[in-house]
């Protein structure tokens, strides 16, 4: 089966991203500028800069998404609850949450468990949309199903493969596994190594429904020359429930 998609709601499924640590203020307006111009679903920063990107885009459809815990998720449960907390008054719409892999690994599940229903708490008590990531690179498949049925449980809106600072993006493997566990329960979102129209249109194809990428203008822009009546089409690799 093929799914058509015109250019705007590709460009509706693209979080515009800049989260480098030397991103200066400048680097930020240029960001949100993009985003605008290209009529992107968000754009994807660290949490310090929320403000200032709010400011540029309040009364806009583009959201601000505020990563928390990021990259490594290696601060405790009420970290991330304070963080979440600040960047939402800051005027986040999003929230990115970097999980604690340690306990991943250790399969303290009820950890993980307990951490993402704080963080999906908050963001829902404020109607803000929460992801988690899970940094599939460094994960089993066994602990990718497993952090995907929490993610049922808790009814967090989207799992997110990576924070592109590990060795290893958004693989076709982590989206159709993570696609499979969820469902139409969980949104899938892929991020990480993601920088061609070709990339794109592969993790659509098998279940991502947001993109992460800073090089969203390119793969919008090599979308156009192939569009046919301003139209793409992609082929569908999963079932839906």
């Amino acid at each position: 089966m093929k799914k058509k998609f015109t250019i705007e709601q590709c460009c509706r499924l693209i979080d515009h991203t800049n989260v480098k640590a030397y991103a200066t203020k400048e680097d930020m307006k240029k960001l949100c500028e993009e985003a605008l111009s290209y009529h992107f679903a968000m754009v994807a920063i660290n949490s310090g800069q929320t403000a200032y990107c709010h400011e540029i885009l309040k009364g806009t459809s583009i959201h601000t998404g505020a990563a928390i815990g990021f990259p490594l998720g290696q601060t405790s449960i009420e970290s991330k609850v304070f963080e979440t907390k600040d960047a939402i008054e800051n005027g986040a719409d999003e929230i990115d949450y970097q999980l604690n892999i340690t306990e991943v690994k250790s399969k303290n599940w009820e950890y993980v468990k307990k951490e993402m229903k704080a963080i999906t708490d908050v963001s829902h008590q404020h109607h803000k949309i929460c992801k988690v990531i899970l940094e599939t690179a460094y994960l089993t498949d066994e602990e990718i199903v497993k952090i995907c049925e929490i993610a049922k449980e808790v009814k967090i809106d989207f799992v997110k493969t990576s924070t592109g600072f590990a060795d290893k993006g958004a693989t076709i493997e982590a989206i159709a596994l993570m696609k499979q566990t969820v469902g139409n329960s969980v949104n899938v979102k892929a991020s990480g190594g993601i920088r061609d129209a070709n990339t794109f249109k592969e993790m659509l194809s098998y279940g991502a429904s947001r993109i992460g990428t800073s090089a969203g203008i390119k793969i919008i822009e090599q979308l156009k020359k192939e569009a046919i009546d301003g139209c793409i089409e992609i082929e569908v690799n999963y079932e839906n429930e």
